[in-house]
């Protein structure tokens, strides 16, 4: 029989490795034993000798068994010093070195493992935070991570957030909060959004894009605009507002998304023409009617959310960008995006090459980014770099 081991500290369940994972992730097979844990609960790990290994959330239902947040010595560790540094630390990041508060009331505080929290990501929108969980355990601690945020943000208030997905896979319910939605106004480089934290998509508000949206905006002077995907807006109005765009056209299907598209319109004082569409179906109307658009911007939903989806996103990217290939007229701008973790940037320059090819158009790329620097990745886990932008020429 196995020798039991607990931490001192809190007296934590124990979970010893079979061997040392390469990255912050340990799986089923690299665990040999799991005494007394819960599913959601943290766990003291040891190595296969039994020496100290560190802190964990763990899920044998997960797919992603054990998610270790600290190399700590587990009979040292302290849940609520551990948040306040982790938190203090990230918060640091965007004020203290990035000093984001100069452009922006709006950016990612946790992003995941790249900030030491594993399984969360944490977005402020003015006065409302975010809270989006990727774990039963990270979801369990939601009460120390709201405290160590509120020695920060004293007067924010807060929001739970996890897909459909993640709740079905890690084994946990988010009750849909009651009431009307809370609505706050962020500002990015000048430009204005409306954000509804109740109606909105993931987190509130893409401000991932907000350096790419800048960089698409430089080169959007006196041209017509398509902004394919558009959501509330974002390439859209920062095209019409900081870039002189001639025409501005945001198309999106969610009808709550479009509304808000020309509210925020209203706001910059900007024209846009916010149209309620499916993309696919507008982008074949528009070559139908031999439209062309000296900027077009293509960011369209994840396509790719889990492996067994992967064949049939890839080839909806293809697709929606040999269409969207084809709108832009000679020598103009294509903008395209992918937020699917699963796509990397090589297969996704791979995927823009074919699509191209396919629709007889020559690519020059300009530029390939991803999300901005308060996205940081963990060397330790490239996954978390999920955005890709590649901004091009077209012939």
């Amino acid at each position: 029989m196995a020798e039991k081991i607990f931490s001192k500290a809190g007296g934590l369940p124990r979970v010893k490795l079979s061997h040392a994972p390469a990255g912050p992730n340990a799986f089923k097979r690299m665990i040999d034993i799991a005494d007394r844990a819960e599913p959601g609960q943290m766990v003291a790990v040891y190595d296969k000798n039994n020496n100290p290994y560190g802190v964990a959330i763990y899920n044998p239902r997960s797919q992603i068994t054990l998610r270790i947040f600290t190399r700590e010595n587990p009979e040292e560790f302290q849940v609520d010093r551990f948040f306040d540094e982790r938190v203090t630390r990230a918060v640091s990041l965007r004020r203290d070195v990035l000093k984001l508060q100069d452009k922006t009331n709006a950016c990612r505080l946790v992003h995941d493992y790249a900030d030491g929290l594993p399984g969360l990501t944490v977005d402020i929108y003015n006065d409302q935070i975010s809270l989006e969980f990727y774990s039963l355990g990270m979801y369990r601690l939601w009460p120390n991570i709201e405290a160590a945020f509120k020695k920060h943000f004293p007067q924010a208030s807060f929001q739970h957030r996890a897909s459909s997905y993640t709740q079905e896979m890690e084994g946990f319910k988010i009750k849909p909060e009651e009431g009307p939605g809370r609505k706050t106004r962020v500002v990015e480089n000048g430009v204005q959004f409306e954000i509804d934290m109740k109606a909105g998509y993931k987190t509130g508000f893409f401000c991932d894009q907000r350096e790419n949206r800048l960089f698409a905006s430089t080169l959007a002077a006196g041209k017509n605009v398509i902004d394919l995907c558009a959501y509330t807006g974002g390439f859209g109005i920062y095209a019409a507002k900081l870039g002189g765009a001639a025409d501005v056209t945001c198309v999106e299907l969610d009808p709550e998304a479009s509304a808000m598209c020309k509210r925020n319109a209203n706001i910059n004082k900007v024209r846009v023409d916010a149209v309620c569409a499916d993309a696919f179906t507008y982008m074949r109307q528009m070559i139908e009617l031999k439209r062309k658009y000296g900027l077009v911007v293509l960011d369209p939903y994840k396509l790719v959310s889990n492996r067994e989806e992967r064949d049939k996103g890839i080839f909806k990217y293809r697709d929606f960008n040999r269409i969207a290939l084809s709108l832009v007229e000679e020598g103009g701008i294509f903008v395209t995006c992918s937020c699917s973790g699963m796509v990397s940037m090589e297969e996704f320059s791979f995927i823009l090459r074919g699509a191209a090819a396919n629709a007889g158009r020559r690519v020059q790329i300009l530029k390939k980014s991803g999300a901005g620097p308060d996205h940081p990745v963990a060397a330790d886990y490239p996954e978390g770099e999920y955005l890709k932008c590649i901004s091009c020429r077209v012939f």
